[in-house]
């Protein structure tokens, strides 16, 4: 496995992120490199690419918008029912599977 670099500008693959089934794969590839700064940020493009964009997705996870972008901020350390909120609203959820070897 090669490890995960920046997510790079998807503004022009919006319709693609909004699809649960493709944003599931991209978000997974950050998940398992391990780097939650990464990880958040991915999010936060997926987030971006949704109908009404983050803030249509801070309403459908009732969150505040100034909480949803410090969530997925840099510095954020959001707690698991906030970041399980926000993939619900993106139609999204966190499964646990066995690690692969």
């Amino acid at each position: 496995m090669t490890a995960a670099s920046r997510p790079f500008d998807f503004e022009k693959y919006d319709e693609l992120l909004r699809d649960p089934d493709t944003a599931a794969v991209y978000l997974a590839e950050f998940l398992e490199s391990g780097d939650m700064e990464l990880f958040q940020e991915a999010v936060r493009h997926v987030a971006k690419a949704q109908a009404g964009g983050l803030s249509g997705v801070a309403e459908q996870a009732a969150l505040n918008r100034g909480s949803l972008y410090k969530s997925l901020s840099r510095n954020g350390k959001p707690q698991f029912e906030t970041m399980a909120r926000i993939l619900g609203a993106m139609g999204l959820q966190f499964v646990v599977v066995p690690k692969s070897q």
